[in-house]
C-alpha cells in the first residue's frame, strides 16, 4: 500500500475529505519522525513501539569480491509489534 492508497483508505474508513485524511497522515508521520529525531520512544499500546537504536561499527565481507569492508556505525529505527498487532494478523 502506497502512502496515497494509505490517504484514501483513512478518508473511506474515517468517513473524513480526502484533503482532510491527508493532512491527519501527514501529521502523524511528521509527529513520529520528529519524535525520533529526538531520540524519544513512541510507544502505541496495541500497535506497536517505533525506538531509535545504535548500530556498532563493524567489518563485512563482500560476498562478490570476498573484500573486507568496514560498515560504519549508524542510526536505525526499529519497529517491534505490540501484542494486539499480532493477535490481530495472526
Amino acid at each position: 500500500m502506497t502512502k496515497a492508497e494509505f490517504v484514501e483508505a483513512v478518508a473511506l474508513n474515517g468517513a473524513f475529505s480526502k484533503k482532510d485524511a491527508e493532512k491527519a497522515v501527514k501529521t502523524v508521520i511528521d509527529t513520529i519522525t520528529d519524535s525520533l529525531i529526538k531520540g524519544e520512544k513512541i510507544s502505541l499500546v496495541g500497535f506497536g513501539t517505533f525506538e531509535v537504536k545504535e548500530r556498532a561499527a563493524r567489518t563485512a565481507l563482500n560476498p562478490q569480491t570476498k573484500e573486507v569492508v568496514n560498515v560504519p556505525a549508524k542510526k536505525a529505527v526499529t519497529f517491534k509489534a505490540g501484542k494486539g498487532l499480532k493477535d490481530t494478523i495472526a
